[in-house]
């Protein structure tokens, strides 16, 4: 049973930086991809970047392309997101998902990923 947890999001002034984290348990974690998506308020869950099993590969969504970095540790199990100028339409509930694929081929698509994590909300103020 593959399972995610996420942590580290909070409230930030615009501006600012915030780091999230998911480990992940129940399978080889270097294999697949791993993916961040949000949600805000009335809105659709969006992709917000992933990156490959093997660490080669990483794809942005084009509004946070230069401000959000991902990254994993695979010795450790985790993945992070580094959120730096953050705006308040960054305000949503971040999940990091993953399925079955090695992320070389960028899946943006939320029906693409079978695993979830359980979010952590970040809010931005202006």
């Amino acid at each position: 049973q593959v399972q995610l947890v996420e942590s580290g999001g909070g409230l930030v002034q615009a501006g600012g930086s915030l780091r999230l984290s998911c480990a992940a348990s129940g399978r080889t974690f270097s294999s697949y991809a791993m993916a961040w998506f949000r949600q805000a308020p009335g809105k659709e869950r969006e992709f917000v970047a992933l990156i490959s099993g093997n660490t080669h590969f990483a794809h942005y969504a084009d509004s946070v392309k230069g401000r959000f970095t991902i990254s994993r540790d695979n010795a450790k199990s985790t993945v992070y997101l580094q959120m730096n100028s953050l705006k308040p339409e960054d305000t949503a509930v971040y999940y990091c998902a993953t399925n079955s694929f090695s992320g070389v081929i960028p899946r943006t698509a939320s029906f693409e990923y079978e695993y979830w994590g359980q979010g952590t909300r970040v809010t931005v103020s202006s």
